[in-house]
């Protein structure tokens, strides 16, 4: 055994005894100074990290404590504009080490890390922001809900478009009845899940960069070669060990307001259609058909939500649009009984047919700063309206879908209490995921 690994054995052995003791400290820490400073570690610091970090940075009461990140070489973005924060490589050895002068915790890593590192953080009694999609599997996304409330932590995903003033415009239209109960909804996105690679199996290694710790970037996942242009530091979306695909990378933005103008939770059935794919990629170009219970807000006893990716599109003729223009890129049809809504991802919604809402008047809605919110929620003690409460469920549909995507052709019935198929066992086995050691994700009690 190289000595590398007994020195990290060594490390988690110490580590499990600090985290123990951190474990039992209240969900609020500091908790007299808190209305002062809120004191900010970020793991994942560059790409969607620094998108992150450098917006809750902008917040006057924010201070950083910690950065950490795999890869030594990373750190010239934050060093530069918040010089003088302490630089960490593991995750654990950070939250640890830091311990009560963390008040919260942004988590921008790859999917496959996301709940190992918002659990821990979370089970210290630190408040977490997490990006998108929450977590890598199903079961992950009700643990870290669960963990959530057990723990009354303050918590956002980080699909940053929720706040946005154009989603929270269509989600208003919807639940004010412009186009009156819902029928039926279509969502799309050009991305699909060979976006970055285009494989279909794994390449030849390659020697590991200077500066980057490939096993702590593997963390969770089965032990592989790093291979250059691949994985790290974008490129892994594309693998089903680490990844998500195109429904993961995008589902949580564009369902959301799908999710929040319905009030829809969980779905009851899920049936996906590819071309196929491999245990080790995700599909391309799929179609995903969920169906859901129904509510005041749908026409039905259940309400069907259709999501394309890769280049695929809902028929244009649902939307009723006036003649010369097109769908946008990506977004969502919301067919109801009074007309159709169109909401562009990032985009103003728009209402149809054309001379039916011709003099319709937008109601005024203002946008919010969504890593702001979090901030100021964590030190008021209070909720977001993108907390795991809320997120979780939406990242568990999301995380079906890649369920079904990967046994296209075959209908699935999902019983969200129980949190299993009832006619397929063999999607069950899809909803979890085993863990190396030391990167375990526990069950809530």
């Amino acid at each position: 055994m190289s000595q590398k690994k007994i020195a990290r054995r060594g490390f988690l052995a110490q580590s499990a005894v600090a985290a123990s003791a951190a474990f039992a400290a209240p969900a609020i820490v500091r908790a007299s100074t808190l209305e002062k400073e809120f004191h900010v570690a970020a793991i994942g610091v560059n790409g969607m990290g620094w998108a992150d970090l450098s917006s809750v940075g902008k917040h006057t009461k924010v201070k950083f404590v910690g950065f950490c990140d795999i890869d030594a070489g990373r750190f010239d973005k934050v060093d530069a504009e918040f010089p003088g924060v302490p630089h960490f490589a593991d995750y654990r050895k950070c939250l640890s080490e830091l311990g009560d002068k963390v008040d919260g915790v942004i988590v921008s890593t790859p999917d496959h890390m996301h709940a190992p590192i918002a659990m821990m953080a979370m089970k210290m009694g630190k408040h977490v922001y997490c990006q998108k999609p929450l977590t890598h599997t199903v079961w992950e996304s009700r643990q870290m809900r669960l963990m959530a409330e057990k723990m009354g932590i303050t918590t956002q995903m980080g699909n940053q478009i929720h706040s946005a003033a154009e989603y929270r415009l269509g989600v208003k239209l919807i639940q004010t009845g412009a186009i009156g109960k819902v029928k039926e909804v279509h969502s799309w996105v050009g991305v699909s899940g060979r976006q970055y690679n285009n494989r279909t199996d794994r390449p030849a290694s390659s020697p590991v960069p200077a500066g980057v710790d490939w096993d702590l970037w593997l963390g969770a996942a089965a032990e592989r070669p790093f291979a250059a242009d691949v994985y790290h530091p974008f490129k892994w979306r594309d693998w089903q060990d680490f990844g998500s695909g195109g429904l993961g990378d995008f589902g949580c933005h564009v369902l959301d307001p799908v999710f929040t103008a319905l009030g829809i939770t969980a779905p009851i059935s899920i049936l996906g259609e590819n071309a196929g794919t491999t245990s080790e990629v995700w599909p391309g170009p799929e179609t995903l058909y969920y169906e859901f219970p129904g509510n005041d807000r749908t026409a039905g006893a259940t309400i069907k939500v259709t999501w394309r990716d890769g280049g695929l599109k809902p028929p244009r003729e649902l939307a009723q649009l006036p003649e010369g223009v097109e769908l946008p890129a990506a977004g969502s049809i919301f067919i109801g009984e009074g007309g159709v809504m169109v909401l562009p991802h990032v985009g103003k919604p728009g209402l149809y047919p054309q001379d039916k809402f011709s003099g319709y008047k937008m109601p005024e809605v203002t946008g919010a700063n969504h890593w702001h919110d979090w901030v100021d929620a964590s030190m008021a003690g209070t909720k977001t309206t993108d907390g795991f409460d809320y997120a979780g469920p939406l990242s568990e549909t999301v995380q079906l879908g890649n369920v079904a995507a990967r046994l296209p052709g075959q209908k699935l019935d999902w019983d969200s209490a129980a949190m299993k198929f009832t006619n397929v066992e063999a999607a069950n086995k899809m909803l979890t995921k085993s863990y190396r050691k030391g990167f375990e994700v526990e069950a809530v009690g």
